[in-house]
């Protein structure tokens, strides 16, 4: 069984269809270092480009997108949550692939999830929320921000 995960992994990267986790302290710390680029309530994305090195090795191997989760205790206090909440990002990140650019992320909680509104820490409820929250985030990546340029000051006397 061991055999056939590891060719069915070499298939969707020969197929470009492999979402890597980021494992490493030195992947997380290079992904965190710059801000946000795009936030929820309760989560915040941060990107960073896979040509991140440190010293001489290349912290991203592969032409990919890399995705890693960063759960509080402070968010999320109870371990069946943090469990969950990890479980709808990466499934959502899953279901999105092919709309995430080859880039290394970070999801990262941000905030708590009320214990009064979410009382079940499994709940069908708390995953909807979730769910749904983690789609407006991804949405909000795949969507370049556009500035409006500035436009010169109209003349009141022509």
């Amino acid at each position: 069984m061991a055999g056939w995960v590891t060719v069915r992994s070499q298939v969707r990267l020969f197929l470009g269809h492999a979402l890597q986790r980021l494992k490493s302290k030195p992947q997380f710390q290079a992904v965190m270092a710059g801000p946000p680029v795009a936030k929820t309530p309760h989560f915040a994305l941060h990107l960073a480009s896979l040509e991140a090195s440190r010293g001489e090795v290349l912290l991203f191997a592969q032409p990919v997108p890399w995705l890693g989760v960063l759960i509080p205790k402070r968010w999320a206090k109870r371990a069946v949550t943090r469990n969950t909440i990890r479980r709808q990002i990466y499934e959502v990140a899953r279901v999105r692939e092919h709309a995430l650019p080859q880039a290394a992320m970070v999801v990262r909680l941000r905030s708590e999830f009320s214990r009064k509104q979410f009382i079940s820490a499994t709940s069908d409820v708390l995953k909807a929320a979730v769910r749904n929250e983690l789609q407006a985030l991804f949405a909000k990546l795949a969507r370049p921000v556009v500035k409006p340029s500035p436009t010169p000051p109209q003349d009141a006397h022509a």
